[in-house]
Order: C-alpha cells, then structure tokens, then sequence
C-alpha cells in the first residue's frame, strides 16, 4: 500500500472534558486549501475527498505517527472521523497514558495534525510555472494524529502522479490559439499534430 502523509497546522487543535474524560479534536485536514511546494507541485483537497475512505477504514489516531502511541481506533469507539465544509474533523477519548500527551496540546506544545491516506483518484492542472494536484478521492485512510515536527511529506506516489499527467499532456505544434486538448488515457501520446487533433475531436 503506497501511503502519502501531509500535516496542517492546526491553531485550534484542543483537548475538551466531557463526561467520560478528556476529548483530543480538530481538523486534520482542510478542503480547498493549497499547500506549500512540495518538490515541484502544489496539491489541494477536493470536498468530499474523504467520504469512501471513512467508511472503509478502521483509522487509528497515533501520536507523533508512533504506533505504540494510540489515542483512539475507530473499531475501538474511541475515534470519530467526519467529513464537514471545511475539511477532516477528528475526535479521539485517548487511554489515561496520553496524560502528557494531553497536557503538551493544552500548553501549545503540539499545534500540527498529520494524517496518512492512500489516492484512489487525482487531477492535475499544468499552469506555466507550476503544477497544481487535487485530490479528488481518498483510498484508505490508515492514520491520523497530533505531532511535535510533521514528517516531510511523502510525495513519491504523488511525483509518479505527475510525471504520467505531463506524459499525457499535448503540446500544441501549430497553431498557438487553438485551445490545449488533455487526452488522459494512459496510451496517449505526449505531442499531437493536426491531423491527430482533429481526428480526437470527431470521436
């Protein structure tokens, strides 16, 4: 399983008390927002990226990506993942163990949330002087979690990603008004002539 990881900061990561104890939330992801250059794309979250995933994995919350750290599991009951407008919202009761844990996020010692995922789907947009990623489908979602340094992002299936959508991007050969034609299946070639244009547009 090719797994990427991303982190957000996250100023109103909190712990809350309710009648069983202490409460960890806040966003682990957030939709429309671009991230920083990640070795030559920039990448965003479609709503509803996260909807199928939800459903279909049993996420663990880690502290600091360390699975000897869990703070909730979705199986347990102990972790609740939803979907709202502004992105990823997690909620975990951690076990009494995580009182440092609890105590550094309280203090302002911990302010990141990461999160782990593999892509079922993505689109490219090739702009002049950058490429832009957006996650249009999220596959698994194994992990997510507060953390002291956020692990440089894992981009290597994301590159891979890349180098097909540009594979398959046309470059225009004759005319420079005509508007750029994306072919995006996997055989497609990476220059077309008119003849090839022109014919793509028929069928």
């Amino acid at each position: 399983m090719d797994i990427e990881r991303r982190y957000f900061d996250i100023s109103e990561l909190r712990v809350r008390a309710d009648d069983s104890g202490p409460v960890i939330e806040g966003y682990a992801a957030v939709f429309n927002k671009l991230s920083e250059d990640l070795g030559g794309f920039r990448e965003k979250i479609k709503p509803g990226a996260f909807r199928s995933a939800i459903k279909r994995t049993d996420t663990v919350m880690l502290f600091n990506h360390d699975v000897n750290y869990p703070l909730g599991r979705v199986s347990a009951g102990t972790l609740t993942i939803k979907e709202d407008k502004r992105g990823l919202f997690v909620s975990a009761k951690p076990p009494k163990s995580a009182e440092r844990v609890i105590e550094a996020i309280e203090r302002g010692d911990v302010t990141k949330m990461s999160f782990g995922f593999t892509t079922e789907k993505d689109e490219w947009q090739h702009k002049k002087n950058e490429s832009i990623r957006t996650l249009v489908e999220v596959g698994q979602l194994p992990d997510v979690g507060p953390v002291v340094f956020p692990a440089y992002p894992d981009t290597e299936v994301a590159i891979r990603s890349l180098e097909r959508s540009k594979a398959t991007a046309p470059v225009r050969t004759d005319d420079p008004k005509r508007p750029a034609q994306v072919l995006r299946t996997d055989d497609a070639p990476g220059v077309i002539d008119d003849e090839t244009y022109w014919r793509n547009l028929k069928e």
